[in-house]
């Protein structure tokens, strides 16, 4: 018996948000000074370092949840599976559903919870619940079913990462152009006589002593915001720091216990975050096996989706695997890793023989 992603699903939102749209945004300093540079120039800088181009906004009247959902949808009939046989629907995000216009998270009830229910599934054995993990959720949301299946307490899982980060972002921030919106889906479960090995490693950190702050929730830069909102805020340079530090090692751990040689990897999925930030991980994990980075190792789509946390994976892996990201595709017996990063601070990676 191994453990196999036997379906893939996403929803990708319809607005398109141009970098040139940021254009006549007022962007501030954290003090709420003003910042010296025209946002020709931010703006330019920011692609340079990001790689982003533009992103994708979920419409008005979509929350967090109906993403889900229809990335729920297709991933189950990718898979060809009956709602009704999931033993779970486990769902990451990090601010739940928030309505148009408003940035108050909502919560209750879990967003699994709607998921299920929209799915219309009556199988009360079948339970859901909220993974909140940050960016690294849904690789997480992975490994908690991969262990369920092994543990004889599954058979099969929905995994689904969604999320609607432009709803949470601050306008007068520069990092709110890294953020976007998704939902990717995947249905795991267990199968018998396959060639393939399916989940074979994972690993998970947690970092929190010195880094759970580097992302919170804050005040506006705007100085004129009295309100009680709050946004999502970063330490970017220390998060990078973080990630091109710690990722790698992490990613080695995970390969070493598979027990396969680096040269067998055809594909690394890692959370598009920032461009340069990946590919500096990347490097440096090569870099640990004395090795240059191969071509086309690492897809990669941030440039037209951004950083919609935990969605950027499933996503990505769904694009690939359907052909639909030039230059791309995964074949049956190709070994690939999945790895992420993010609030927490946690890090994790996965091992798959597709």
């Amino acid at each position: 018996m191994s453990i196999h992603i036997t379906g893939t699903g996403s929803y990708i939102p319809s607005v398109v948000e141009k970098n040139v749209q940021f254009e006549h945004h007022n962007f501030l300093n954290t003090d709420g000074t003003s910042i010296e540079h025209p946002n020709q120039v931010i703006i330019e800088k920011f692609k340079s370092i990001t790689g982003i181009e533009e992103r994708r906004y979920a419409a008005e009247h979509i929350s967090t949840s109906d993403m889900a959902f229809y990335a729920a949808e297709k991933a189950l009939e990718n898979a060809g599976t009956d709602p009704e046989t999931l033993d779970y629907i486990i769902v990451a995000h990090n601010f739940g559903d928030i309505k148009s216009g408003t940035n108050q998270s909502d919560m209750l009830p879990s967003l699994a919870a709607r998921v299920k229910h929209n799915l219309r599934i009556k199988n009360t054995s079948c339970v859901a619940y909220d993974l909140i993990f940050g960016c690294p959720g849904w690789l997480e949301g992975m490994i908690q079913g991969y262990a369920f299946i092994q543990a004889g307490l599954a058979k099969k899982c929905l995994v689904i990462g969604a999320e609607t980060l432009s709803r949470v972002v601050d306008p007068h921030d520069r990092d709110s152009m890294i953020y976007a919106d998704g939902a990717g889906a995947t249905v795991i479960e267990a199968l018998e006589n396959q060639e393939s090995k399916g989940i074979i490693t994972s690993e998970s950190a947690s970092f929190t002593l010195d880094e759970a702050q580097l992302l919170f929730y804050g005040k506006s830069n705007n100085p004129e915001d009295v309100t009680a909102a709050r946004y999502i805020k970063m330490y970017g340079r220390k998060i990078y720091e973080f990630a091109v530090t710690h990722v790698p090692q992490a990613m080695k751990s995970c390969l070493d216990k598979s027990g396969y040689p680096i040269e067998k990897l055809r594909k690394v999925f890692i959370h598009q975050a920032n461009e340069k930030m990946d590919e500096a991980i990347i490097k440096r994990f090569y870099r640990l096996y004395n090795m240059k980075v191969p071509a086309d190792v690492m897809p990669m789509n941030i440039n037209k989706m951004g950083n919609s946390s935990v969605a950027t994976i499933p996503t990505l892996f769904d694009m690939v695997k359907k052909g639909d990201l030039k230059g791309h595709e995964v074949k049956k017996g190709d070994l690939i890793m999945f790895a992420s990063v993010g609030a927490g601070m946690n890090i994790n990676a996965m091992i798959y023989e597709v």
